[in-house]
């Protein structure tokens, strides 16, 4: 009985290229009792591997909380894997406002205390006492409520790139943070003020709202389904969006666009920015805002000295990170004082910049491609890349893509290459060829023909 991933980050991308088939990302969550947590996770992973349904997933003796990417073809499939519980009957899937086929790459169903991190004891109150649920158009008139106080319960750097208007932003790194803190600051307003609350997909909130009318508060309203769930109901209706920006989500595209509004800044030069990125040195992988000028010029790291790091072997780098705890910082802490332009708390309301109109993400599996072979080394100084030709054969003219998880998915028009060290029009499989390449190559990436 298989229940671990038999393939690596890669190869589940190459493979998901390879089937050319949209895939859609989605949320959902749900708070039951679960005698058996590791029963029911065991039975999760067998159905939805079956399926090819990738993504993270949390369960425990309060319920479950999932982040999935599942193939377009398999959804209602899928909705039925989980409706063959009663406490998921008709449950809320949150469909994603952007998709990506890479959002997610491997199927991780884990058993934990609690579903969300919230710091709470669930024993000293009611936590089905929660607060009115609000559509879309509800909370935008709720909203216009001069005696409404509207609360982000989500994390500084998922509140920085995006969030209501007029909302308070509370400059935390977790949701169990904010509850002490946002208690305290609204002390005074628990009798006669609409306390409104939002976050991704509505999870945090349906403890908070529970965890706050047990505080004295007696107007809890919350935002069903979340911002996720917010933005797909104001395009369905027409509606103004309150939300500026983009939604932070946990998964590898790290936002998602709402509205075409900029609201941050890159942090190393501020310019308006709101791409999140983890930086490449292994050792930090801290979480920031990077425009494409500096991810070019710091080769996507946060700082002078991780960009130093990348450039040693990687033995060296294995031993400088040696005991070093930097798994948390791929979705937390996002500080440093290497990032100049860092903001968080208090928010502005005032977009700095428009984005660019963009194609929509789900055309590039129109692209027709075949893999020839791999990345094995590259060449800062020089700007050449080194790859290994695995499949067919690589002719001068070509049009090329290089692919990863990092670099992302960059097209060249192939001028000039070096089979084996010979300047040469033609590479076929076992040659190492050398090109030119005006960007990072790394050793998890994959080289494709674009077949026209």
């Amino acid at each position: 009985m298989q229940l671990y991933n038999t393939l690596s980050a890669e190869e589940r991308a190459q493979l998901i290229d390879e089937a050319g088939k949209q895939r859609l990302t989605l949320s959902f969550y749900a708070y039951a009792k679960i005698e058996d947590p590791k029963k029911f996770r065991d039975a999760l992973f067998i159905e939805w591997n079956k399926l090819d349904a990738l993504g993270r997933t949390y369960v425990a003796k309060e319920g479950i909380n999932a982040q999935m990417s599942v193939p377009a073809e398999n959804f209602e499939a899928f909705r039925e894997t989980l409706e063959a519980y009663d406490f998921m009957r008709g449950i809320r899937l949150n469909v994603a406002v952007e998709h990506d086929d890479h959002s997610f790459l491997k199927l991780t169903v884990k058993v934990r205390d609690k579903i969300v991190a919230d710091g709470l004891n669930d024993e000293t109150f009611d936590v089905t006492n929660i607060g009115v649920h609000l559509k879309a158009k509800e909370f935008n008139q709720i909203l216009e409520d001069p005696n409404t106080i509207v609360v982000d319960f989500r994390n500084h750097y998922e509140s920085e790139i995006g969030h209501f208007k007029g909302a308070i932003t509370p400059d935390v790194e977790t949701f169990r943070e904010s509850l002490p803190i946002i208690n305290e600051q609204l002390k005074d307003f628990k009798e006669d003020k609409n306390l409104v609350m939002y976050c991704t997909g509505g999870i945090r909130c349906e403890k908070a709202s529970a965890y706050f009318k047990h505080q004295g508060f007696k107007n809890v309203f919350q935002l069903e389904g979340g911002i996720i769930n917010y933005a797909k109901q104001i395009k369905e209706e027409g509606l103004e969006s309150k939300f500026i920006g983009k939604n932070f989500v946990f998964d590898r595209r790290l936002g998602e666009r709402i509205t075409d509004d900029i609201v941050s800044q890159c942090h190393q030069c501020g310019k308006p920015c709101d791409n999140h990125t983890n930086c490449l040195n292994d050792g930090c992988h801290l979480l920031f805002i990077q425009c494409d000028e500096c991810k070019a010029a710091m080769e996507n790291c946060c700082s002078t000295e991780c960009l130093e790091i990348t450039h040693l072997p990687l033995a060296e780098q294995v031993k400088l990170r040696r005991g070093k705890q930097v798994g948390n910082k791929v979705f937390r802490k996002g500080k440093s004082e290497n990032l100049k332009f860092k903001h968080s708390g208090e928010l502005s309301d005032k977009p700095l910049a428009v984005a660019e109109k963009t194609k929509d993400i789900r055309q590039k599996i129109k692209v027709k491609k075949v893999l020839l072979g791999k990345a094995e080394h590259y060449y800062v100084k020089a700007q050449v890349g080194l790859f290994v030709i695995e499949n067919q054969e690589l002719k001068v003219g070509d049009s090329i893509l290089i692919s990863g998880p990092t670099t992302g998915n960059q097209e060249l028009v192939l001028e000039k290459m070096f089979v084996n060290g010979t300047e040469n029009a033609v590479a076929k499989v076992g040659d190492k060829v050398t090109f030119e390449v005006p960007f990072r190559v790394r050793l998890s990436d994959k080289l494709f023909k674009i077949i026209s």
